[in-house]
């Protein structure tokens, strides 16, 4: 599965984002996806996981409440809504894919990683 994230940028704190993660090459349906974080000096983490068929979602306790995973199977994207954005969410998003819900929501390994997105938050 190939991953092409995108919709990253700069927005002031309190605003919105949309982010889109585009995948080829496989089932789309056959896959979990998840969004990743990683700032600037810190290690990656987990933010967000989808089920195949978008039943089930599971946050991080920092953006729960806040963010919002979805998926369109029949356009082969998920994607993740940022409402409420903190300078504290400035971080390269990235998504993955992989066959087990639960291996996303436990922070991997992953069978696949997109190439990541730049969200700044300003104050």
């Amino acid at each position: 599965v190939q991953l092409q994230a995108s919709g990253g940028g700069l927005v002031q704190a309190g605003g919105s984002l949309r982010l889109s993660c585009a995948a080829s090459g496989r089932t789309f349906s056959d896959y979990a996806m998840g969004w990743f974080r990683q700032a600037p000096g810190k290690e990656r983490e987990f933010v967000a996981v989808i089920s195949r068929l978008g039943t089930q979602t599971y946050y991080s306790s920092s953006v729960k409440g806040r963010f919002t995973c979805s998926r369109d199977n029949a356009k082969n994207t998920v994607y993740l809504q940022m409402n409420s954005l903190k300078p504290e969410d400035t971080a390269v998003y990235y998504c993955a894919a992989d066959a087990s819900y639960r291996t996303i929501s436990e922070g991997g390994p992953m069978d696949y990683w997109g190439k990541g997105t730049l969200v700044t938050v300003s104050s």
